[in-house]
């Protein structure tokens, strides 16, 4: 095929040998199959910020921190060089998630390296060796859905492990090979204990997956892993080794329950009080 526009440096620095065809076009990227170094890859070729369709990336950036302080003012300033730092701060951010997950233990494809907003990655392949279907185009069984929704479960607790949220996991931002699930799309991830919104999107991510996997699995749509995940990171007590259970009670339902064990006690000593009261009287009016 033609050469896109954005692989040809790619090409003539001998960083990629031969375009083979255009995988997808998504919000904030087209990804391309290459041949690299003999290999199939993926380049995913990053979209200028006026053409991305990613809504409230701002919200999903706080917390993110620019080493270079003459970055980070222009970027708050949003000059030309400052909104092409941001650029760079975006594209590379995928690039940084994806080697510190890989090495937290969160299946991801293998990254090679960013280079002027592409990013070289590993291609998810099936047996026959083409693209790894999305979770969404996938038929599962039963006990399927309850064993991957188990390790995707572990996968969010790594990532959170590791101080980080996906922010946009679904069932479109999974792909699934012979070995099970591989969480993909990370340019827009969170820093779990920098972002206000931190838990609001760990609670949308596993909601997505468990109204996903529920489908197949019904009892899995009222499980509440993101609340027991959250309060055990908050606590300090949340581990790679952390044996999950998928259940949570609310520290106002506890509180609840014990305001009102309280209310039946007092209105037990209350009734007491009344009972002695008569039983006084009747007394008194039995001596006159």
């Amino acid at each position: 095929m033609k050469i896109p526009k954005r692989l040809q440096p790619l090409v003539e620095d001998g960083l990629i040998d031969e375009v083979i065809s255009r995988l997808m076009s998504g919000k904030e990227a087209d990804v391309y199959v290459v041949r690299s170094n003999n290999e199939i890859q993926c380049a995913k070729v990053y979209k200028e910020a006026a053409k991305r369709s990613f809504k409230k990336a701002v919200l999903y950036q706080e917390g993110r921190r620019v080493g270079n302080s003459r970055r980070a003012r222009a970027m708050e300033k949003g000059s030309k060089y400052g909104r092409a730092q941001q650029e760079e701060v975006w594209q590379n951010a995928e690039v940084d998630a994806l080697y510190k997950l890989a090495a937290a233990g969160v299946r991801v494809p293998k990254p090679y390296g960013c280079y002027d907003g592409v990013l070289l990655m590993e291609l998810v392949a099936d047996d026959e060796g083409d693209v790894a279907p999305r979770l969404s185009d996938v038929f599962l069984s039963y006990e399927q859905a309850i064993e991957d929704h188990e390790l995707v479960m572990h996968y969010v607790k790594l990532m959170l492990c590791a101080g980080m949220i996906h922010g946009d996991l679904s069932e479109f931002n999974v792909l699934v090979d012979s070995y099970g699930p591989v969480i993909i799309d990370l340019p827009q991830a969170v820093n779990a204990a920098a972002n206000n919104s931190a838990f609001d999107m760990l609670k949308r991510d596993v909601e997505n997956m468990a109204l996903y996997y529920g489908q197949y699995a019904p009892e899995l749509k009222h499980s509440r892993y993101a609340e027991e995940m959250w309060s055990l990171y908050e606590d300090g007590k949340l581990t790679p080794e952390t044996q999950l259970t998928g259940l949570f009670e609310d520290a106002s339902d506890s509180a609840d329950v014990d305001s009102v064990l309280e209310e039946i006690k007092a209105a037990f000593a209350e009734e007491e009080e009344r009972v002695e009261r008569i039983r006084f009287a009747s007394e008194g009016e039995a001596i006159e």
